[in-house]
């Protein structure tokens, strides 16, 4: 598409127009062959003109969801702009039916065709957003270390990676606008059906006048603790054996719950995440004051010579009776 965004600038400009915004970057060393997930944004197409301007050598992939009549005109604009910069560019199709929690799949959809360590421009503002759904849904340290805990993924392993986000919305739309580059506007960035745009656009303003600061950097410190914290856990958790009821039954309850759910969710084809209150039943099942629990997964947890079992689901054994 033609008319979208001024010739790709020379070197001395690229390196003029980011010189604020690089060393706010988490970009590999220069040279190195990296992914990027570009829909045509201002942040993933900062993403590009960023990864360039630290020297990376990025391959571009466009997802077409086929969600509005544009999508293959976007895809036409993002290929033209990876030409500019000097990436490779293809683009991938999903098709993701209409119905109930449409954004969610369509973001799952997205992350299944794209290779482990596709570095996606993700922001600030992004995890602040992710940090507030997640508490609304009942996260515990790892929803609210969101994105937090992926910030030094190692390149090319399944981790997602976030290099720009150190920055916030307003640095890619500026950079943009400084290279003369028009970007995609998705009106479903809009919909107020979905729960992440009302976060955006009516909590956070919000939460800004209620507390007099910009809580996107308040959000943003704290989910940095968070994912410190998640992290020492986890690993003090993985020490644990999750079958051994008399060593769950002595250990911290933080830890013994981590190490459960982490064993039951492994161990789930779909990897469904149980929710605290049938993580507690699993406890009393260790503890011995439950013959067993059902799961939320549709299966059951029993205790059987101090050991924890799970089986595929039998009669209703929520049962406070213990032997």
């Amino acid at each position: 598409m033609t008319g979208l965004f001024q010739d790709a600038p020379d070197r001395e400009r690229l390196g003029e127009v980011t010189k604020n915004l690089v060393g706010l970057c988490n970009f590999p060393p220069p040279g190195t062959r990296i992914t990027l997930a570009v829909s045509g944004g201002p942040d993933s197409s900062a993403l590009l003109v960023l990864a360039v301007a630290c020297g990376c050598v990025p391959h571009v992939i466009y997802v077409d969801h086929h969600q509005r009549n544009s999508s293959g005109a976007d895809g036409e604009f993002v290929g033209a702009l990876a030409e500019a910069f000097g990436a490779s560019f293809e683009c991938r199709s999903v098709e993701v039916a209409p119905g109930p929690n449409l954004e969610a799949r369509l973001r799952e959809a997205r992350l299944l065709v794209l290779p482990g360590g596709t570095a996606t421009g993700h922001t600030k503002d992004d995890l602040a957003e992710t940090v507030l759904i997640n508490l609304l849904r009942g996260a515990g340290t790892g929803g609210l270390a969101a994105m937090s805990k992926s910030r030094n993924a190692t390149w090319g392993d399944r981790s997602r990676n976030y290099p720009i986000l150190g920055l916030r919305r307003a640095h890619t739309g500026r950079l943009c606008e400084s290279l003369g580059i028009s970007t995609v506007n998705d009106p479903m960035n809009l919909d107020r059906r979905f729960l992440r745009n009302r976060v955006r656009s009516e909590l956070i303003p919000l939460m800004n006048d209620l507390a007099n600061r910009d809580v996107v950097e308040v959000l943003y410190r704290q989910s940095v603790v968070f994912a410190d914290d998640h992290d020492l856990l986890e690993s003090l958790a993985g020490a644990l054996d999750p079958t051994d009821a008399r060593e769950l039954t002595r250990s911290p309850a933080p830890l013994a719950r981590r190490a459960l759910r982490n064993w039951i969710q492994a161990s789930d084809p779909e990897g469904y995440v149980e929710d605290f209150g049938s993580i507690e039943r699993v406890l009393q099942v260790a503890s011995n004051s439950r013959l067993g629990c059902n799961l939320k997964s549709n299966r059951t947890v029993r205790r059987s010579k101090g050991r924890l079992t799970i089986e595929p689901a039998g009669p209703h054994v929520n049962s406070s009776t213990g032997t």
